[in-house]
């Protein structure tokens, strides 16, 4: 594991040292694309890398938030081009190399089917889930718009805790992956203290406008 871990950082390191914050946005997008590569690497490395001076923590996340937007929208439109059967033959036959398996699109397929549109927001804390969700707004024909938003805004929070605990833990960054499970926890609570937020300010928006 320590192998695995220095191995990441290393590529991760590189490739953000070469390209920058596209670096960064390349490396997310990636990661929602290909589960096994860990955002609970990329995103405190890009925390630390601020507090060294080489990034901007505001433009690291917002560099991080964009990939993480970018990678969705692929695995997006994998559902919404493609029949559930044919994303599953797809699954089965390549899944593994993607590093997931058919049972995880029947994780993704509940976690939609119980949050509706929510669940894209919540699942971006959810590993192996966080890509899939996607696939089920895709088939679900779920608006562009509202999945862009949801994405990005489940994105914005997952990414801001990782890179900001990067940040302050320094050259103990890697330590964030100890943590990642509470970590988790933390931000599906922020998601659900701000959906409950937004759904008081509406009704009380239209109770005025009636």
């Amino acid at each position: 594991m320590g192998d695995l871990l220095g191995n990441m950082s290393e590529w991760a390191t590189s490739v953000m040292d070469a390209l920058g914050y596209p670096g960064l946005a390349f490396l997310v997008a990636l990661e929602n694309v290909f589960p096994p590569i860990p955002s609970e690497i990329i995103l405190p490395l890009a925390g630390f890398n601020s507090s060294q001076g080489s990034m901007n923590i505001f433009l690291a996340i917002l560099s991080a938030t964009i990939g993480s937007v970018l990678g969705a929208l692929i695995l997006y439109y994998v559902g919404y081009v493609f029949t559930e059967t044919r994303v599953r033959i797809m699954v089965r036959k390549w899944g593994k190399w993607l590093g997931f398996k058919e049972a995880d699109i029947d994780t993704a397929n509940d976690w939609f089917a119980r949050y509706g549109g929510w669940a894209v927001a919540l699942c971006r804390v959810v590993p192996i889930v966080r890509s899939l969700i996607s696939i089920p707004a895709g088939l679900r024909k779920m608006p562009l718009a509202t999945f862009v938003l949801f994405t990005a805004g489940g994105s914005l929070v997952w990414n801001t805790v990782l890179i900001t605990a990067g940040y302050i833990l320094g050259d103990n960054w890697d330590h964030v992956e100890q943590y990642v499970g509470y970590l988790q926890y933390v931000v599906i609570l922020l998601l659900l203290v701000f959906g409950v937020w937004w759904v008081w300010t509406r009704m009380i928006r239209a109770e005025r406008t009636r």
